[in-house]
C-alpha cells in the first residue's frame, strides 16, 4: 500500500468514492454529489494549510483522509476536524487504520494538538447509518465530548450527530505556532 498526498488529478476518483457515501448512506449529511469540479475546488482548498493522504494499491485509490479548519478563528488554530473515506469494497483491511494514522503524524508536524471528528450517529442502526464510524474512531483513540439530536435529516429521517476527539499533543502556555502542511 502506498500512502501519499492527494493531487487535485485525483479528483474524479476520490469523488467516485465520496459520491458512494452520498448517495447510499447518512454518513455524509450531502444530499447530492458535488461535481467534479467543485471536489478539484475542495482537494485545492485543503492542500493549502492541511494534509490530505490517499492510500493507492496498483495504482488505485481506495481511501483518503484530509483535516480542516476546525472553527476558522485563530485561537482554533491547534485544533482540526478529521474526515475519512474509504472505497466500500475495501473495509476491514486496515487502510483506514494506517491513513489516519499517517494523517495524525503529518498534523503533528504542523503542530496541531486537537483532533475533532464530527460523526452522523443513529439513534439505532439502519440500512444508511450504523455506529461503525463512532466504533472506528474509539478504536483510534477518540473518545465522545457531545451529541446533537436530531441534526441531520436525510433518507426520510432524523439522525443524531456526535462530536469526538483525541489529543494527539501537550497543551502549553506557549504552544509552538502551526505551521502549513508541508507535502
Amino acid at each position: 500500500m502506498n500512502y501519499r498526498s492527494a493531487q487535485i488529478s485525483d479528483a474524479e476518483r476520490l469523488l467516485e468514492i465520496y459520491s458512494y457515501y452520498v448517495r447510499k448512506t447518512a454518513i455524509s449529511f450531502e444530499w447530492e454529489v458535488p461535481s467534479v469540479d467543485e471536489f478539484r475546488n475542495r482537494i485545492q482548498h485543503t492542500l493549502e494549510r492541511y494534509p490530505y493522504i490517499v492510500a493507492e494499491e496498483d495504482g488505485r485509490i481506495l481511501g483518503y483522509t484530509y483535516a480542516g479548519p476546525f472553527v476558522g478563528r485563530k485561537a482554533y488554530d491547534w485544533s482540526v476536524e478529521t474526515t475519512i473515506y474509504l472505497d466500500p469494497d475495501v473495509r476491514h483491511r486496515g487502510i483506514g487504520k494506517n491513513l489516519y494514522l499517517k494523517l495524525e503524524d503529518a498534523l503533528r508536524q504542523m503542530n496541531v494538538l486537537n483532533l475533532n471528528a464530527c460523526i452522523g450517529y443513529p439513534k439505532e442502526d439502519d440500512e444508511y447509518l450504523t455506529d461503525n464510524s463512532a466504533r472506528f474512531h474509539e478504536h483510534m483513540g477518540y473518545s465522545l465530548v457531545g451529541k446533537f439530536h436530531d441534526s441531520g435529516y436525510k433518507f426520510g429521517r432524523w439522525y443524531d450527530m456526535i462530536w469526538m476527539e483525541k489529543m494527539i499533543g501537550e497543551h502549553s502556555d506557549d504552544p509552538a505556532p502551526v505551521i502549513p502542511y508541508r507535502r
